[in-house]
């Protein structure tokens, strides 16, 4: 490691944190904080430790992802297309048909709590317009800016969740109980949902990309990669453990049931309010909206980055080509493509025939991008000094069996 990179690791160490809790904060959707209370409304504390797993699961992929951008100076997308022409046959239609659904979702995600705060305006067209303002955040890829902007999303969502959690006075001994791995019975669907759920998908991928904007671009960059990576997922672990504890003291001993889906967090506002007065349930909708505003933000930016190197590869633009960058014309067209077109969607609900095709390719990214870094960690596509050891390998193998087996269930549900 350079003397500069080890005098800034031995620096304040807050100042370097930010890829990673970009990719984190953008994967904690509104969704994943539902399947997680609803955990805790059912379960009370016995599902603690899949908060732990899935986060020491997405500490391993974000790892090996950012570990495999570093070590060869090459994007996941680069690293996938060494496997075959297989990986751009799945990969391409899953990113246009992902992003024309999540768009949709992500822009209805942010409404909901904009409505129920300013009811003035319908979840439509507050979501219209936070699309819009995430399209103006990002549009010209400006990566500092978009960090500051992550970070004070993050700072609001944690603030609001972890005060809600301290509202509810936790029971600390039957907390403790939780970190005993158990399977209550019937709960499997929960404990894969909550293990899974804790912090991405397809953003897990875009970490490389974020690094590169931040400036680290070599093996020099490891070590702050790392502590990057890890502080992020202890800051969403217990953002998510924050999660659990408002279901299991809120709603599991009252007895109390919240909807699927991102309208169980208006129900848990609400319970809130009666229970603390009307200042809780508002600020837990603040909260609710930034955790919303910051995946949407993340997915405009990330996933826009990952569609312009797509593009590139495909026409063989070299990888420092402009157009294959952040602010370049292709991840322009994909911003375009996560805010306008969803805008029709939001009008006209949701097309039974695309939102099954969402389903069923979604519920491969996992084990895909779970078996692809395994694949290419354990080759001589990356340095042998920075491939895959013993134990990233049980832990990576054992992602993709956890992963693998959400995605039955996530098919089921899809054809279901």
């Amino acid at each position: 490691m350079s003397h500069d990179v080890q005098d800034t690791v031995r620096g304040p160490k807050w100042k370097l944190i930010g890829p990673g809790l970009i990719v984190a904060a953008t994967g904690v959707g509104a969704a994943d904080l539902v399947a997680t209370l609803i955990a805790g409304q059912r379960y009370g504390y016995a599902l603690l430790w899949c908060v732990i797993l899935g986060c020491v699961m997405k500490v391993v992929l974000v790892e090996g992802a950012g570990r495999y951008s570093l070590a060869t100076g090459k994007t996941i997308y680069e690293g996938w297309s060494t496997l075959g022409a297989w990986t751009h046959v799945y990969f391409l239609p899953y990113i246009v048909v992902w992003g024309f659904v999540y768009g949709a979702a992500a822009m209805a995600g942010t409404g909901l709590p904009l409505h129920s705060l300013f009811p003035f305006l319908s979840v439509t067209w507050w979501g219209i317009l936070s699309g819009l303002i995430g399209l103006a955040l990002v549009w010209f890829g400006h990566y500092a800016f978009f960090e500051k902007i992550c970070a004070a999303l993050v700072g609001v969502m944690f603030l609001t969740m972890v005060g809600a959690a301290v509202l509810t006075i936790p029971n600390i001994p039957q907390l403790l109980t939780g970190l005993v791995p158990m399977v209550p019975q019937g709960a499997l669907v929960n404990v894969l949902s909550v293990a899974g759920g804790v912090g991405g998908t397809i953003t897990l991928a875009a970490y490389g990309y974020w690094i590169r904007e931040k400036g680290w671009d070599s093996p020099r960059h490891m070590r702050v990669m790392r502590l990057d990576n890890a502080v992020a997922y202890i800051v969403t672990g217990i953002f998510v453990l924050a999660t659990l504890i408002v279901g299991a003291e809120l709603l599991y001993s009252a007895g109390i049931a919240v909807q699927t889906g991102d309208k169980g967090l208006l129900d848990l506002s609400g319970v809130l309010e009666e229970r603390y007065g009307v200042w809780a349930g508002k600020l837990f909708l603040v909260g609710f909206w930034a955790a919303a505003m910051s995946s949407l933000v993340g997915v405009w930016n990330g996933v826009s980055m990952m569609f312009a190197d797509l593009v590139g590869h495909l026409k063989n633009l070299g990888p420092d080509h402009p157009d294959t960058r952040s602010g370049g014309k292709w991840y322009k067209a994909y911003i375009l493509w996560l805010t306008f077109p969803p805008m029709v969607m939001m009008f006209l609900g949701r097309p039974v025939l695309l939102i099954l095709a969402y389903g069923v390719l979604g519920a491969f990214f996992m084990p895909f991008l779970a078996l692809t870094l395994l694949w290419i960690l354990n080759t001589d596509r990356v340095p042998r000094q920075w491939r895959n050891g013993g134990l990233s390998n049980v832990l990576m193998a054992l992602c993709a069996l956890a992963f693998i087996a959400l995605a039955v269930i996530e098919l089921q549900r899809a054809i279901s």
